[in-house]
């Protein structure tokens, strides 16, 4: 089962003024400089192109897959495999700027574990209950805070 993250306008606004710094950071010099050639062009925008695929890879390709034996959470290049058996606990955070964190949205949930280098994981599934529901299913002695 394939939950997709909720993307809020919050996190929008975030990925929004990071496409634009990263913009000004790539092709703000070469309107600048006078004595730019092709080559700077070609390189800069070039690594404005790949920086901006980076970002919205990332950003907005969240998925949180249920196989038989673990959670998976992707995000662009960053992955989890959690075994339902290590997983402890969950509740909802508000907190997204700390820890581990695989969402794009202000309300999410924190997953607490053994198995990720932090001990818990934050993600933003679009339907919350439906997502809580399953995973109770795959892990019965989960404790759930509110």
């Amino acid at each position: 089962m394939i939950f997709r993250s909720k993307v809020d306008n919050f996190f929008v606004a975030i990925i929004s003024i990071l496409i634009l710094l990263i913009g000004l950071g790539t092709l703000l010099p070469l309107f600048i400089d006078k004595n730019t050639d092709l080559i700077d062009v070609i390189v800069m925008s070039g690594l404005f192109i790949f920086l901006e695929g980076i970002v919205v890879w990332t950003s907005f390709s969240i998925q949180y897959v249920f196989y038989d034996d673990f959670l998976f959470v992707r995000g662009g290049p960053f992955r989890s495999k959690i075994p339902y058996q290590k997983i402890t606990m969950v509740s909802q955070t508000n907190d997204i700027f700390t820890g581990y964190r695989i969402l794009s949205s202000k309300q999410g949930l924190e997953i607490f574990n053994s198995s990720t280098i932090f001990g818990s994981v934050k993600i933003s599934p679009k339907n919350k209950k439906e997502f809580i529901d399953e995973l109770k299913k795959r892990c019965p002695n989960v404790h759930r805070q509110e």
